[in-house]
């Protein structure tokens, strides 16, 4: 049945009725709104580690990382570890969390602010942000399992079969020396990658794998709430892990039966002999469109800034019984998602030379591999691994639902509807729940690329993320500057982007606005590998082939050898300079935009900075250099130039913020007794006495968590760094 063996649909119906079963048992635990959307606040270490990784770990995470590796070559891993040196950042803010002492991130902007109606805006926001950040899953998930049920070549329709030549094509073309190319393959080459036909078709449609797990997340989350999701998290974390690791030595088999050698150290060498050398520049290469040096530290610094004002960070770690135990857990599980990255990027490397001239469309690498390693065994490791990933992402699914949910119901629909039971709050929760999980499955239609969609979930954030930085750390932030922030970040970058091409669709085919990046070819030298050798001779025959009708250009590609010093011009491929998801050629023959208009990167280009000269990765720095400056630059202005908000009201959230959580709820709240008594009680903490940032002086557990923390995300670059060195 759609290509799988009984056993695989077995393994799979099993886990389902796991999951759903923790979902109903967790359901009578449930008496009132903190139950279902924090369970309780009751989680410890082990718990609070797994709900991280899950809810920062969804299906898209390996697969995005073997995308981008692909791709890209080693550099890419730096797609999913752009967060790493934001993670000892967070050993300092979880306890941010747990002090707010709240249901939701929400009631952090009334509670600080004072306005019900930025918490609902934030509400709103985050959801829809949240459905993206699902929509990311979906489409991995979906990509994937379509992979490991493929139609033979004799099963495609007409139109199937067409799209499959042009992808033979392409990649033909894509594997040649761009300097050896004549005038017309050039031109070909140019007009089948703004085509970028499919490779492979499968007999699953995407919208019914959707249907199928919105589902079973409904049905367990949705009954179980944060409980269910965290404890379900606990399993799924163990097929997470599992899925990091289950393909590594199927891979390195087949490589060695392939190419020679034994072991892992044979697979390691063989590597490095397979893939050209640009393929192991951690930091970029002349490949790389994506991920360049520059590109790599602007995103991990806004994807620090962004991902702290996450609502499920609140959820995540407003669900532990201290704040020991937020920050602990929060770091512990997402130090745990880089180690499995690292390992996710190594199958990536082992993919690319069994898999590069066979899967056109990198995102369904994972799933190809997986059908071509695991599947001849036929003891259900197929539909272990579709387990696995369906796993992964209900793991971020339930834990996004739960979050959306509570933010929906209680600073949205209480704010409006009032008094009423728990009871019917958490039936409304539920419902609002479900419509973010459809509502994610309903994005990821719209999106043909994983790292479109990957761009859009790091950007979002820097809506509130100003507002959430300055109201922790500086007394003048106050409501009539957040508002400005909010509200011009919110309009100029994504409301207008978006709106804009609805309202005028005929800027969708502007002349101006199709423009194209048109880098200038680099040459680099390197030293030639086996892959390069065979790639050569190939550019060789093709030239002669083309010689004997004429047809050939330029001179012929001279012989290289292993090892030898050669040269190699790189041809980036054009991207938009002005549309998120690029442009295409539609019925018409005219070059059609895609996606939302970067409104920034046109006001830039027009003051006389033509960025059609630029690589693609320099016009995407430039646009997120603005989306982490803006929102900081009107808020701090604006903070100066605004009066301060009520005193009372921000000594009471600041004394609150410096007052440690215990464990016992009477104790604890006798301690906010004391403070709210004398919100001066904690000012000889303060680093900057007398000014009207709050920044704390560091204890011994703060200053030896971070070392710590510090030295793990270097050993992890070390990890990386050895891992792509082995066998070189």
């Amino acid at each position: 049945m759609f290509g799988l063996s009984v056993i695989d649909i077995i393994v799979i119906i099993v886990y389902f009725l796991v999951v759903i079963g923790i979902g109903f048992w967790s359901m009578r635990r449930i008496k009132n709104q903190e139950d279902y959307f924090l369970a309780g606040r009751r989680f410890g270490k082990l718990i609070q580690t797994f709900a991280a990784f899950g809810q920062a770990t969804s299906s898209d995470s390996a697969v995005s990382v073997t995308t981008t590796t692909v791709t890209n070559g080693a550099a890419g891993i730096w797609g999913a570890l752009n967060i790493l040196f934001a993670t000892p950042v967070y050993w300092m803010t979880s306890p941010w969390y747990r002090r707010l002492r709240l249901l939701t991130m929400g009631d952090f902007f009334e509670d600080r602010y004072g306005s019900r109606k930025m918490a609902g805006v934030y509400a709103l926001v985050q959801a829809v942000g949240f459905m993206v950040l699902l929509s990311v899953g979906f489409s991995a998930m979906s990509k994937t399992v379509m992979a490991l049920t493929p139609k033979t070549v004799e099963q495609f329709t007409p139109a199937e079969r067409t799209e499959y030549n042009l992808s033979v094509e392409l990649d033909k073309l894509e594997s040649a020396d761009y300097a050896g190319l004549s005038s017309t393959q050039k031109e070909r080459l140019t007009e089948l990658r703004l085509q970028n036909p499919k490779k492979i078709f499968s007999h699953i449609s995407q919208n019914t794998l959707m249907f199928i797990v919105c589902v079973v997340v409904l049905i367990y989350a949705v009954a179980g709430g944060l409980e269910a999701a965290f404890l379900s998290d606990l399993i799924q974390g163990i097929f997470i892990i599992l899925l990091s690791v289950i393909l590594l030595p199927f891979a390195f088999i087949k490589i060695n039966d392939i190419y020679g050698g034994g072991g892992m150290m044979g697979a390691f060498r063989t590597l490095h002999q397979r893939l050209p050398e640009s393929f192991f520049e951690i930091f970029g290469s002349p490949t790389t469109i994506d991920f360049t040096w520059y590109y790599i530290i602007t995103i991990m610094v806004m994807v620090t800034i962004n991902v702290a004002v996450g609502a499920n960070q609140l959820s995540s770690t407003g669900s532990a019984k201290d704040e020991y135990t937020a920050r602990f857990g929060f770091t512990a599980g997402l130090y745990l998602k880089r180690v499995c990255t690292v390992l996710w990027g190594l199958f990536a490397l082992t993919a690319a030379v069994l898999y590069a001239g066979t899967v056109s469309d990198s995102d369904m690498m994972w799933g190809y591999a997986t059908l071509d390693l695991l599947g001849p065994l036929k003891i259900g490791l197929i539909g272990l691994m579709i387990a696995c990933l369906m796993a992964a992402l209900m793991s971020t699914a339930d834990c996004l639902m739960i979050t959306s949910s509570a933010l929906l119901t209680h600073n949205l629909y209480r704010a409006v509807v009032l008094n009423r039971s728990e009871k019917h709050y958490i039936a409304i929760g539920r419902i609002l729940g479900a419509i973010v999980v459809i509502g994610g499955a309903l994005i990821a239609v719209q999106f043909e690329t994983i790292l479109s969609q990957l761009k859009l979930t790091w950007e979002i954030g820097v809506i509130f993320a100003a507002s959430f930085w300055m109201g922790i750390l500086w007394r003048k932030s106050n409501r009539r500057a957040a508002w400005a922030s909010i509200m011009v970040t919110l309009m100029l970058f994504f409301v207008l982007p978006l709106l804009v091409p609805m309202v005028f669709p005929s800027l969708r085919t502007n002349e101006y606005l199709a423009k194209l990046t048109s880098p200038v070819p680099l040459e680099r030298t390197y030293t030639a590998h086996e892959i390069d050798v065979e790639t050569r001779n190939n550019e060789i025959a093709g030239w002669d082939e083309l010689n004997t009708s004429g047809q050939a250009a330029g001179t012929r590609p001279l012989p290289i050898e292993v090892g030898q010093k050669y040269t190699k011009t790189y041809k980036l491929p054009p991207r938009s300079v002005f549309w998120t998801q690029n442009v295409k050629l539609n019925a018409d023959g005219r070059l059609e935009g895609h996606g939302q208009l970067n409104i920034i990167l046109i006001l830039v280009d027009r003051m006389g900075w033509d960025l059609s000269k630029n690589p693609h990765a320099l016009n995407e720095t430039v646009r997120a250099v603005f989306h982490v400056v803006t929102p900081f630059f009107i808020l701090i202005l604006l903070g100066y130039l605004t009066r301060p908000d009520d005193e009372k009201i921000l000594s009471l959230f600041y004394a609150k913020m410096k007052t440690p959580v215990l464990v016992d709820r009477q104790a604890d709240q006798r301690e906010l007794e004391l403070s709210y008594a004398n919100p001066h009680r904690f000012d000889h903490l303060k680093m900057f006495p007398h000014t009207a940032w709050e920044f704390c002086k560091w204890d011994k557990t703060d200053i030896v968590g971070f070392s710590i923390a510090m030295l793990v995300a270097f050993g992890i670059i070390g990890l990386l760094v050895l891992v792509v060195s082995i066998g070189g």
